[in-house]
């Protein structure tokens, strides 16, 4: 039986920024160990000299992509991804933010170890006819590889805000109706997130794929 001894708190920033917290020192002095970000917690277990560190850690989740193909934690165990967040009538920051990724999708498309999850925010409209269409569109051709995910709108909300950490919500004050940042998300092959970058900003990028490696070695 474990015994929890202290929870740290995470460290948020404002709905239309991108946060960045470490839970720990973990990033070695040669800058090739990524930290793990959010939140976290020592387990001590009774009746032994032991402590755990518990991380945080994406939820289940289980979503339909362009091919109608069920992804869900399990799709991706063992994977290192990187997951946003769009819709795509937005007429705000996702072209911009899908240029981006498909620098990331070009660069590792034939990493059989990487992948990449967009969850869309507009269920309703993006069907996934419509990713499937859409991921054609922007030149997608390996499915294999960058996943458009639909599903339940309040399920999408909820995996965005409590494991992603990220803003994905209704807001009838935005433009499209849908508040999101832009930010991409990368986890490893535990479920535990590794970087958070800013999709819109080509040097924030640039920094994502260098540390996609980082995690794949």
């Amino acid at each position: 039986m474990k015994k929890s001894l202290s929870i740290i708190p995470l460290f948020l920033i404002s709905v239309l920024s991108i946060w960045a917290c470490s839970t720990k020192d973990y990033e070695s002095s040669n800058n090739k160990t990524l930290p793990i970000l959010g939140n976290w917690h020592i387990n001590e277990i009774e009746g032994q000299s032991g402590q755990d560190t518990v991380f945080h850690e994406i939820g289940d989740f289980k979503f339909i992509n362009q091919e109608k193909k069920e992804i869900n934690k399990q799709s991706v165990a063992g994977k290192v991804y990187v997951a946003d967040f769009f819709f795509t009538s937005c007429p705000t920051i996702c072209p911009i933010m899908k240029t981006q990724m498909l620098r990331v999708y070009e660069k590792f498309k034939d990493e059989p170890d990487f992948l990449i999850l967009s969850h869309t925010l507009d269920p309703e409209h993006d069907t996934a006819e419509l990713l499937k269409d859409y991921a054609a569109k922007i030149g997608v051709e390996n499915d294999q590889t960058w996943h458009f995910l639909t599903g339940d709108q309040e399920k999408i909300f909820e995996i965005g805000q409590t494991s992603y950490l990220t803003t994905a919500m209704e807001d009838k004050n935005e433009p499209g109706g849908l508040l999101h940042s832009g930010a991409f998300v990368l986890v490893d092959q535990k479920g535990h997130i590794r970087g958070v970058y800013d999709g819109t900003k080509e040097d924030q990028v640039n920094r994502l794929m260098k540390d996609i490696p980082k995690l794949l070695e």
